[in-house]
């Protein structure tokens, strides 16, 4: 036994009601591995003194590094009381509530003391607790179509912003767009209305041959080409609500909140039925789960497969509808029956589909002699966002005539024609990426029609 150690012992002996002899004791006996010896010494100040805080932390401190996981609890359940543990004190707290798998009340405890430590990390905690950077499988932030795709930052960090991530609330709406509004398209828009339209429409048709109203479509496709207007649209052509879903809106950095607020929004959808519920970019939530490893976000597809599944709760009259922009990336699961069964391509429109698109977005400005079949004729493999720039870049040319002149100078096919010098299509990059796994990833056929729009033969 150590020389100081034995000293205080034969001190205490003349002297057994002297509280910082003890603790002192009590501390030395700590650092030299005597914890049996050292909780005795804790426990016996606290019979002489009662509530005395640092025989009462030591004490913790000493059934942490015993193991004795839910002693420890007890204790610092009465310090969190009584208020007298703060900041890093709370730590081993945190991580004895994480060993008894109270993992609930481990993430509100770790909260506070982000509260006072705003920087504050533990990599034991930050693993098991928070949603490490490695676990986010999203690479874009959800925008409307017709605006440019921001990538995610890398950081975790930097999406929440350090901060705690607020409780999602799920915009709900009744789009008034019908198909009529989307131009081009007519392929898709027919596989939606035999899946998704069809049966709400004739339910007693369907169910003579077995189908229910629901089930899931895969939207695929470059980005700009219409997925997310397609899926307001489909919703409008059924008089059904629409909720409309992005990585942001469920993620969240606490481990177990994105699983608590995926079935938030399956069962707000449930709810409100016949609704469209519609995944923007779903390989961030979906990704392969064998890219994943032991990430956490397995836990997240997992949930994602059983509210699609609808074990649980029925999921009749909610139809869920997805779009990507990466289709190999992900996972297959989610591609068996009754989940995305059907797998649709969102190609860049054709002319017709060009034609239409053109005619829309300038039907409301002032235009002289517009010959949108020549503009289309030059504009193949644009995506409706692409057309849509052009249109706003020969608007900004005849913004600044119009100043110049003082009048409403009028678009016509010469500024459209000068823009697409200008402007060049945003889909090149992504097919040159689909090419490859159409080549020479398409074992079930997945990307024949990457394929068939690419005039490559199979």
């Amino acid at each position: 036994m150590n020389e100081g150690i034995e000293q205080l012992i034969e001190a205490l002996s003349f002297s057994p009601d002297n509280i910082p002899l003890r603790l002192h004791l009590a501390e030395l006996m700590v650092k030299g591995f005597m914890l049996d010896d050292a909780a005795a010494q804790y426990q016996e100040v606290l019979n002489k003194n009662y509530g005395n805080d640092k025989a009462r932390k030591g004490l913790a401190s000493v059934f942490y590094k015993q193991k004795k996981y839910s002693a420890a609890i007890l204790v610092y359940e009465a310090l969190v009381a009584d208020n007298r543990l703060s900041g890093e004190e709370l730590v081993p707290y945190i991580k004895c509530l994480v060993k008894e798998n109270s993992h609930n009340e481990a993430i509100e405890i770790y909260k506070k003391v982000l509260q006072q430590i705003p920087n504050f990390k533990d990599e034991e905690l930050d693993s098991t607790l928070r949603m490490p950077s490695a676990n986010t499988t999203g690479r874009r932030k959800r925008r409307n179509e017709d605006e440019e795709e921001d990538d995610f930052e890398d950081d975790i960090e930097d999406i929440f912003g350090g901060e705690e991530f607020e409780e999602p609330n799920f915009l709900m709406e009744k789009p008034n767009l019908k198909f009529e509004d989307v131009g081009g398209m007519k392929k898709v828009k027919n596989e939606i209305s035999l899946k998704i339209i069809q049966p709400l429409k004739n339910p007693d048709l369907y169910k003579a041959f077995g189908k229910k109203a629901g089930g899931g479509i895969l939207l695929y496709g470059p980005p700009g080409c219409g997925k997310t207007y397609l899926a307001k649209a489909t919703a409008g052509e059924i008089d059904a609500k629409f909720i409309s879903i992005g990585l942001h809106d469920i993620l969240d950095m606490w481990m177990g909140n994105t699983e608590k607020n995926l079935h938030e929004v399956f069962a707000q959808a449930r709810n409100n039925a016949p609704c469209v519920l519609f995944f923007d970019e779903v390989d961030a939530i979906g990704a392969s789960r064998s890219d994943l490893k032991g990430s956490s976000m397995r836990h997240v597809i997992n949930q994602f497969l059983a509210e699609m599944d609808g074990v649980e709760y029925s999921n009749e009259g909610v139809l869920v509808l997805a779009a990507t922009n990466a289709p190999w990336s992900v996972d297959s699961a989610f591609r068996r029956p009754g989940r995305f069964d059907r797998v649709i391509f969102v190609s860049p429109p054709d002319t017709e589909g060009r034609i239409e698109i053109l005619k829309q977005h300038l039907k409301d400005k002032p235009v002289e002699n517009i010959d949108v079949a020549a503009v289309a004729k030059v504009t193949e493999e644009y995506s409706g966002a692409d057309l849509k720039a052009l249109i706003d870049i020969a608007s900004e040319y005849k913004l600044e005539d119009s100043l110049a002149s003082g009048s409403i100078e009028k678009i016509t096919t010469k500024d459209l024609l000068k823009a697409v010098k200008q402007h060049k299509n945003t889909t090149a990059e992504w097919f040159s990426s689909a090419r490859n796994y159409a080549l020479y990833a398409n074992e079930t056929g997945l990307y024949n029609d990457i394929l068939d729009y690419l005039k490559i033969k199979k």
